[in-house]
């Protein structure tokens, strides 16, 4: 007899309403006669661009849709309840009990004033009517379960004093409290690095297989699937386009539109076809160092966690520290650099010691775990962030300790284009204001910098009549060309971009990756291409660095790392990139479970050393 379907999803369609000026309203359809079925122990990865409507379809099987306006149609069934037909104290018992969720971002998911553990205690509460004391061993439980360190004491730990992955981890504890028979994963691994990226994809595997729960992945990441699911649905514009076996979609693609997302994720072993570049450096950074002090809250935190005799802070690194580069409430030690630590408090090595050169013309990548100091280096390069200590040479000129009245000429040649575009433009101001902000400083009449902000827009791919719109009316790749457009207003010699594909589709990923060369080549830019994607960081470098714990471990022409690198670290960050082929990920999973059991037996030295 086959086994029931625990997901029921018959010709779904969602629509929201929109407004259309004084007219009155339209809608617009989001998911448009979607169809799939989950049975126990199986696992489904929704796949697309973004607006493709593989979210709004995730969060249909919750009933997340209920009371937003939103129109749905179509029968969805999950453990044998019809979400169409239920009532809301149905849905609040399905929920958390058959059926959970993990959210993309963390952070937002929890509650910054309640304790992790408190967090999942309450619902495992609400939803199973256990006593205090049981729930919060179940937190205790599931969280060592996800394979966060010393679980009890953790459990006391708020989301900000975990690293990214921990939270992931985290979210995926409390998703499981309640034993669910159906886990959905909203894009849980985006914004992390490959090596955590890696951990989270195992986790979930070991759980489906450990429990038998199915699992609908979210992701727009096609490398992410290979080794995460069974099968393969691509949405776009609402629809199924394709569905099958991980196995046939990846290796024999039917749809065109299949096979342009699979062409666009970026391949590791692909080789920079680029004219050479100078030899003249342009940038030249020494010795450079950046001390932060050590976090209060987390310092705090530990103290009132740490037992009888133990030291506070002797745990595991908060969310902070992580992302400074150094563990918590530990002083960092002394290294060779010409940093000094000044004050009572412990402060901790972002960078350490950096020294490298950004010559004229080529495009330098810098890779690393999340806390690796990638950010803040990038930072002091266009003297964002003050150096510690440390010389930072532009034309052979140190400007590291060059006061804001001597930096001004400098800022036209150093510009940044940041991670997050939405936070790093006004959404006061239309787009094109926020661009021609720069020239209008330094001297531009209104109608010429208005004239030539209409011809940047044009250049990065976007109209002209696009120029006092907002940002809240652009996509994410849009908002990111607007960024570039604004850091080329200036006519920079030089731009640090941070992680500026991360948070976008493979697809847009590659137009964006694609511009940034061509502008390269037309104004003859120096690019600082800082991305814990280290295959996106292959296609588009000349030469790469690679950094941990505030220190570059490695560097040198790209080909030569990727293809030889010397140092374990960046071996094991190769061996962390996801593959489309799904037995070569088969492998790589099994590669990585071996390894940790090493870990776990030998105390993880020698097993770092291996990797």
């Amino acid at each position: 007899m086959t086994e029931r379907l625990l997901v029921d999803v018959r010709d779904l369609r969602v629509s929201f309403p929109v407004g259309i000026g004084t007219a009155g309203t339209g809608t617009v359809t989001a998911v448009d006669g979607l169809s799939f079925g989950l049975r126990a122990g199986e696992s489904l990865a929704l796949v697309g661009e973004s607006g493709s409507g593989k979210s709004t379809a995730a969060f249909a099987l919750l009933g997340m849709h209920r009371g937003t306006g939103a129109e749905v149609s179509g029968t969805v069934r999950v453990a044998g309840t019809d979400l169409a037909t239920a009532t809301d104290a149905e849905l609040r018992r399905l929920r958390g009990n058959r059926i959970a969720m993990v959210f993309q971002d963390p952070l937002s998911a929890l509650d910054p004033y309640w304790s992790v553990g408190a967090q999942i205690a309450e619902v495992h509460r609400v939803h199973t009517g256990a006593s205090r004391r049981a729930s919060r061993a179940r937190a205790v439980e599931v969280l060592d379960r996800v394979g966060i360190p010393d679980a009890a004491r953790r459990a006391g730990a708020h989301p900000h004093e975990f690293s990214g992955g921990m939270r992931q981890r985290a979210l995926i504890a409390m998703a499981l409290a309640c034993e669910p028979e159906v886990l959905v994963a909203d894009e849980p691994t985006t914004a992390l690095d490959v090596t955590v990226q890696a951990q989270i994809l195992d986790l979930l595997h070991d759980l489906r297989q450990q429990t038998g729960m199915a699992l609908l992945l979210v992701t727009h990441d096609l490398g992410v699937v290979a080794g995460a699911t069974d099968r393969v649905m691509v949405m776009q514009d609402g629809r199924a386009v394709e569905h099958g076996s991980v196995q046939s979609v990846l290796r024999a693609p039917e749809r065109p539109y299949t096979r342009a997302l699979i062409e666009a994720v970026p391949r590791l072993e692909a080789r920079r076809s680029a004219p050479p570049v100078s030899e003249e450096v342009l940038l030249r950074v020494e010795d450079l160092h950046r001390h932060f002090p050590a976090p209060r809250a987390a310092a705090s935190a530990a103290a009132s966690l740490s037992g009888p005799g133990q030291a506070p802070g002797s745990g595991e690194p908060s969310g902070e520290a992580e992302e400074t580069g150094a563990p918590a409430g530990r002083p960092a030690a002394p290294s060779g650099g010409l940093g000094r630590l000044l004050g009572r408090r412990p402060r901790h090595r972002a960078v350490d010691g950096v020294t490298l050169e950004v010559r004229r013309g080529e495009t330098l990548g810098i890779v690393g775990e999340s806390g690796s100091g990638k950010t803040t280096l990038g930072r002091m390069m266009v003297r964002l962030t003050e150096p510690t200590s440390g010389r930072i040479l532009l034309d052979g000129r140190d400007i590291a300790a060059a006061g804001e009245r001597e930096l001004r000429p400098v800022r036209r040649d150093l510009q940044m284009v940041f991670q997050d575009p939405v936070s790093s433009l006004n959404p006061r101001r239309s787009i094109g204001d926020s661009i021609a902000e720069p020239l209008l400083a330094g001297g531009t009449g209104g109608a010429a910098a208005r004239s030539e902000v209409q011809g940047l827009l044009e250049r990065v791919g976007l109209p002209a009549a696009w120029y006092d719109r907002y940002p809240h009316e652009f996509s994410g790749g849009q908002r990111q060309r607007v960024g570039i457009a604004r850091a080329l207003a200036v006519r920079p010699r030089l731009i640090v971009c941070d992680e500026p594909v991360s948070a976008l589709d493979v697809s847009t990923q590659a137009q964006v990756v694609q511009l940034l060369g061509e502008l390269q080549q037309e104004f003859g830019l120096a690019l600082v291409f800082i991305a814990h994607d280290l295959a996106v960081v292959r296609q588009v470098s000349d030469r790469v660095a690679v950094m941990r714990r505030g220190r570059v471990v490695e560097q040198g022409d790209a080909d030569t790392v990727y293809d030889s690198p010397q140092h374990p670290y960046t071996r094991r960050l190769l061996a962390a990139v996801p593959v489309l082929d799904p037995d070569e990920a088969a492998v790589r999973r099994r590669a990585r479970a071996a390894l940790r059991a090493l870990d776990r037996s030998e105390g993880g030295e020698e097993a770092q050393a291996v990797a």
